[in-house]
C-alpha cells in the first residue's frame, strides 16, 4: 500500500540467552544504527497474555509471499535476518496450527524463533531503548466513478509521464526538453494541471476526504449503486512531505498536546477559506489504482491485518518479520502485542519507528488518530540465525 504517514501527518516526527548486545548497522544509513540484544520470551512484557493466534494469521499472509521467493534471496537489506530459506521452514510449520489456538501459536513462536530487543545507540544518552509508535487506518467515504453534483473532487490514476527516479524513496519527476524535472506539486494538481487527460479514478465529495485518503494511502469508497471501490497507492509525485499539523502548531492554531487526526480534521472543516492553502503546504501528491480482492495491501504486497500489521522502515527491518511491541494506545492503555512488519511509509524512518494499522472506518480512525506513543521494540528471528556481531560504524 505504501501508505504515507498515519498520525505523523500531525507532528511530522516526532529461552535464556546471553545478554551481550549484537550490533547491527544499516547499509543504507550510517546513522541511526540498529542493535539487537538477545532476550528470552519471558522478558517480553505481556507476552503470555497476548493472542498470538491473531499474529500467526497475519504471519501466514506474509508466508504466502515468502514461500514463492527464491530461498537464497536476502531477507531484508541487512545480513542479520538471513535468507528467505531461513524463514520458509517456519512458514511451512505455521500451516499445521489451527485457527484461534493461542497456546499453540505462542508455542510455535517460542520454539521456532528467538527474540531480540532492538535499540539505537545513536539516538541519545539513554541508549535509544524506546522508539515512536503512531497509528493509521483505511478511510471509508462515498464517491462516484463519474463527476456529478456533490462529487467533484478527483483522485487521479498514475500519469503516464511520471518517472520514478529512485523507487526506494519514491522520488519522481517528468521529462521536460529531455531533462528530468520535479513533477507537479499538490497545488498545481489541485488547480487542474492533470484534468482532461482521463486520469480521474473516482470523484469524492470533499477535498478534506481526498487529503486524508492521500495521507493514509488507501480507502474504501461506497459508490451510488452500493458497490465498494477499493483503492491503493500507485505512486507519488516524489516531492517532500510537509506535516500540516506541525504548521498549525507553529502558527498557534492547535496546541501540541491536542493535535490529532480528529482535531486537524475539525480545524480544516471550521476554516474552509484557509483549508485549501494549508493542505497545499504539503506538496506531496499520491496517485491511486483500483485494488481487487482483500485489502488494503501493504508495501510487502500482502493484505494488512487490523491491529496486527505494522509499518516499518524497510531499510532496517525486513518485511514479514514478527515485531513485538511494548507501548500504549491512543488512550494511554498498555498495548503489548505481536505485530508483523508488512508496510512502510514516507515518514516511517529509523529502526525504532512504527505505525500500527488499525483497520477501516470510524472506529479505526478513532484508534489511530490520537496514537503517538513511545515504546520498546522486540524482533523475532528464526532460530538458528546468528546475527553478525561486527559494527564497522562504532
Amino acid at each position: 500500500m505504501m501508505r504515507w504517514l498515519g498520525a505523523l501527518l500531525l507532528l511530522g516526527a516526532a529461552g535464556a540467552c546471553s545478554n551481550q548486545p549484537l550490533p547491527m548497522q544499516s547499509t543504507t544509513a550510517p546513522a541511526p544504527r540498529l542493535r539487537l540484544q538477545p532476550v528470552s520470551f519471558a522478558d517480553l512484557p505481556g507476552w503470555s497474555e497476548d493472542r498470538q493466534a491473531d499474529a500467526l494469521a497475519a504471519f501466514r499472509r506474509s508466508c504466502e509471499r515468502l514461500i514463492r521467493l527464491p530461498g537464497g534471496m536476502p531477507m531484508g537489506p541487512q545480513e542479520f535476518a538471513g535468507q528467505v530459506a531461513d524463514w520458509q521452514t517456519a512458514c511451512r510449520a505455521s500451516m499445521v496450527i489451527g485457527p484461534g489456538d493461542d497456546a499453540a501459536a505462542r508455542s510455535f513462536f517460542e520454539h521456532l524463533f528467538r527474540a531480540y530487543r532492538l535499540y539505537d545507540p545513536s539516538s541519545g544518552p539513554s541508549g535509544g531503548e524506546e522508539g515512536l509508535l503512531t497509528g493509521y487506518y483505511q478511510p471509508q467515504v462515498r464517491g462516484s466513478r463519474r463527476r456529478e453534483a456533490g462529487f467533484e473532487v478527483p483522485l487521479y490514476r498514475r500519469p503516464s509521464d511520471l518517472i520514478e527516479a529512485s523507487p526506494g524513496d519514491m522520488s519522481a519527476g517528468r521529462l521536460v526538453d529531455g531533462k528530468l524535472q520535479p513533477y507537479y506539486s499538490r497545488a498545481e494538481i489541485d488547480a487542474g494541471v492533470l484534468s482532461g487527460q482521463g486520469l480521474e479514478l473516482v470523484w469524492l465529495a470533499s477535498p478534506i476526504d481526498a487529503f486524508f485518503i492521500s495521507i493514509q494511502g488507501s480507502a474504501e469508497i461506497r459508490l451510488a449503486d452500493g458497490s465498494l471501490l477499493r483503492i491503493g497507492v500507485a505512486g507519488s509525485n516524489g516531492l517532500g512531505y510537509v506535516a500540516i499539523g506541525r504548521v498549525l502548531i507553529e502558527q498557534g492554531e492547535i496546541p501540541a498536546d491536542r493535535i490529532s487526526l480528529q482535531s486537524l480534521r475539525a480545524w480544516l472543516i471550521a476554516h474552509p477559506d484557509r483549508a485549501p492553502g494549508l493542505m497545499e503546504r504539503n506538496p506531496r501528491y499520491i496517485f491511486f489504482h483500483e485494488i481487487e480482492g482483500d485489502g488494503p495491501v501493504g508495501a510487502e504486497g500482502v493484505a494488512l491485518t487490523p491491529g496486527r500489521s505494522l509499518a516499518v522502515d524497510p531499510s532496517f527491518l525486513p518485511f514479514g518479520a514478527p515485531v513485538y511491541l511494548d507501548t500504549q494506545d491512543g488512550t494511554g492503555a498498555p498495548l503489548r502485542r505481536l505485530m508483523l512488519a508488512q508496510d512502510s511509509g514516507a515518514a516511517i524512518r529509523g529502526p525504532l519507528r512504527g505505525d500500527v494499522y488499525w483497520g477501516e472506518g470510524s472506529a479505526a480512525e478513532a484508534a489511530a488518530g490520537p496514537m503517538n506513543s513511545s515504546g520498546k521494540f522486540y524482533l523475532l528471528l528464526p532460530i538458528g540465525l546468528t546475527p553478525a556481531a561486527s559494527d564497522s560504524g562504532s
